[in-house]
């Protein structure tokens, strides 16, 4: 089953081409992992997903992206953004407890029952692997927590309001080696409910996680495909140079 449907899609912001012709459908409940140098476009390509390119008063698109049958770009940007979240680079939790960074969204979208939230927030919080160390705390402010526990936290708080699908830009990089593992073991966990993109400079994550990776350059889509492949045989010369360390 098809998630998302992208079809030509090219970008500009102002007289740059930030993506230029890219097709491309995503799996539901697979990890797509999107690798690349600076600048190769991957960044842009995801915040396209959820209309975040909007708030750039430059940015200008062609070419259709469907997302639960219709373009995303007729959709109500609010119920998108509900249904495609979004976890940034660095965690951004809210002036909040623990419990009410996760119980912020499903509040703003109606929910009154404070049992029903609480059952959220223990949820969302154990499947962002994050319950067993805070459960005992959840009155505590989400500052007091380390930056790998502020990171799950930020997934637990995009869980808690139910998307389909989850982008994740980079979350991983400014995090050390046992909080990346943490955050990884909840990704692959995530794809039995959820459709996840990941963007990573980091190789190796890509092929630890990914059950597709697309390799992108100076904007475009150079090459797609499982895994495994794109890893051991890719098929151009420039996938694999990247791969390999020979530029990027």
């Amino acid at each position: 089953m098809v998630k998302v449907d992208v079809k030509d899609l090219s970008i500009w912001f102002g007289a740059i081409a930030a993506l230029k012709n890219v097709s491309l459908q995503v799996k539901a409940n697979e990890i797509l992992s999107i690798i690349g140098p600076s600048n190769s476009g991957k960044t842009t390509f995801l915040r396209m997903l959820n209309r975040l390119n909007d708030l750039n008063p430059n940015f200008r698109i062609e070419g259709e992206v469907v997302f639960d049958g219709s373009d995303i770009r007729k959709q109500d940007i609010e119920v998108l953004r509900k249904n495609i979240g979004m976890v940034f680079a660095l965690p951004l939790p809210l002036p909040l407890s623990i419990l009410d960074n996760v119980a912020y969204g499903v509040r703003m979208h109606g929910m009154k029952n404070k049992k029903q939230i609480a059952q959220k927030v223990e949820d969302s919080l154990k499947q962002s692997y994050l319950w067993e160390e805070v459960k005992d705390r959840l009155d505590e402010s989400a500052f007091k927590l380390s930056g790998g526990q502020q990171q799950r936290l930020c997934i637990a708080r995009t869980l808690a309001v139910e998307p389909q699908v989850i982008l994740f830009d980079e979350p991983c990089s400014g995090l050390d080696p046992i909080s990346t593992a943490k955050v990884e073991d909840a990704m692959v966990e995530l794809k039995e409910k959820y459709t996840l993109i990941l963007v990573t400079n980091n190789v190796k994550q890509a092929a630890r996680v990914g059950d597709r990776t697309a390799f992108f350059l100076n904007g475009e889509l150079v090459e797609l495909d499982n895994t495994d492949k794109i890893f051991t045989a890719p098929k151009d010369k420039r996938t694999d140079g990247y791969i390999r360390g020979k530029f990027g």
